[in-house]
């Protein structure tokens, strides 16, 4: 290593020992459908419990009929970890009736974290009754749970225009939410943009940037069809002639996430949600060069 390196190395360990107990993260996991992926999941519930996150959130998805996937594994992570869990709570389809017990089980079983989200349109002629504002209204009414609910930095796909997305967050905030999470994103100057507006139409809760590490460039550019997220032309550059070579995708995904997260962290932003896709080895390598290291 050069004089010169070495000297730049010294200087990040400095900045980085000084953040020590002050960054937060928080990860996502989706229910497992099979045994092996069970064993997928926990293995890596096992490595990221290690980093002592704030919460950990199981999705749900309404294609899927039941909530019986995600419940059981929010009990399952419940019962076998000491990690707080929040299980993703979807109002599509639902009558308010039905979520009050839904909250309610919740509540009495001591499950007292929530994501809380509208979830997506099964049949796009047919319009949700409720919205994510009527949610957290609702929620709150049962109990005092802690609630996430999602923003959207590149704007949420079935919004009119940016205007009426930052007016919707900010009925999901009045509603009582605790924070808003974003959807994952790789333009950090679009995101400190976003927290700017945010502010500046009275919104004082945190916004947590949702981080996405790149395993498979192909798979996220598959994600991005379903949203507004737009990657930047020199990720494109960095990726091309990999799709065969996943080993080395791995390595500049890593390298993509903590360049973002630096930035993030010289912007003031100390908490972050990893979407794992039920994997640990690019998380916990982000975590562990951030300083946020096995506390076990």
């Amino acid at each position: 290593m050069s004089m010169f390196h070495a000297a730049q190395q010294e200087i990040l360990n400095q900045y980085l020992a000084e953040l020590q107990g002050n960054i937060n993260v928080s990860f996502e996991f989706f229910p497992p459908r099979t045994n092996e992926m069970k064993k997928i999941l926990w293995k890596t519930i096992k490595k990221l419990s290690k980093l002592n996150p704030a919460f950990v959130s199981v999705t749900y998805s309404v294609n899927s009929g039941t909530r019986d996937y995600t419940d059981k594994t929010i009990n399952d992570i419940k019962k076998h970890t000491k990690l707080v869990v929040a299980p993703h709570l979807t109002c599509i389809n639902e009558t308010p009736q039905a979520l009050q017990i839904i909250a309610q089980e919740y509540w009495n079983n001591g499950i007292h974290n929530i994501v809380a989200l509208r979830g997506d349109q099964i049949n796009k002629n047919h319009q949700s009754s409720m919205y994510a504002a009527d949610l957290v209204y609702l929620l709150k009414k049962v109990g005092n749970f802690d609630i996430s609910v999602a923003a959207y930095p590149e704007v949420h796909p079935e919004a009119k225009n940016a205007q009426s997305d930052l007016i919707n967050l900010k009925k999901k905030i009045d509603a009582g939410a605790n924070r808003a999470i974003t959807q994952f994103f790789f333009d950090v100057e679009q995101y400190l943009r976003f927290r700017d507006l945010c502010i500046s139409v009275g919104i004082d809760t945190e916004i947590i940037p949702g981080i996405l590490p790149i395993f498979n460039f192909r798979q996220v550019q598959n994600f991005i069809t379903f949203t507004k997220v737009k990657i930047p032309h020199w990720i494109y550059v960095i990726f091309h002639g990999l799709d065969h070579d996943l080993k080395t995708q791995k390595m500049l995904g890593t390298f993509v996430a903590i360049d973002m997260i630096r930035i993030l962290i010289k912007e003031g932003v100390r908490n972050f949600h990893f979407y794992t896709l039920n994997r640990s080895d690019l998380t916990y390598a982000i975590c562990h060069s951030l300083g946020i290291k096995n506390k076990n």
